[in-house]
């Protein structure tokens, strides 16, 4: 695996370690297959990295179903037994709605979202 200190793309996964925690920028549809797949990666850095803060912006995901909230809430609980949270930015307003109903945004920080 390359160097965490900078950007790092890995198929619909970007990453880059920050003094703050671990960014990651997600791309194309997050569906059941994909989500499970991004779950594994992420907790894989996240315990590389030992990150505490994740910083999820879903500025490029154009399709999510209910399986985008389990990875979001699966990777909640991995860092909130770490003393971390998440915070979910570039949503769209779909994707912000469907946090919003489910209470994912009781749960984790809500970021600047997507325009348009």
């Amino acid at each position: 695996m390359e160097s965490l200190d900078r950007e790092v793309e890995d198929s619909m996964l970007f990453y880059e370690k920050r003094a703050n925690g671990l960014a990651v920028r997600l791309t194309g549809e997050l569906d059941h297959s994909a989500a499970r797949d991004l779950g594994s990666r992420l907790d894989a850095l996240i315990d590389e990295t030992g990150a505490k803060r994740l910083m999820m912006d879903l500025s490029g995901v154009d399709f999510m179903d209910s399986s985008g909230i389990g990875l979001v809430i699966g990777r909640y609980k991995r860092l909130k037994r770490r003393g971390g949270g998440v915070t979910l930015t570039g949503t769209n307003a779909r994707v912000d709605r469907i946090f919003d109903m489910a209470g994912v945004y009781q749960l984790v920080d809500r970021g600047e979202r997507r325009r348009g």
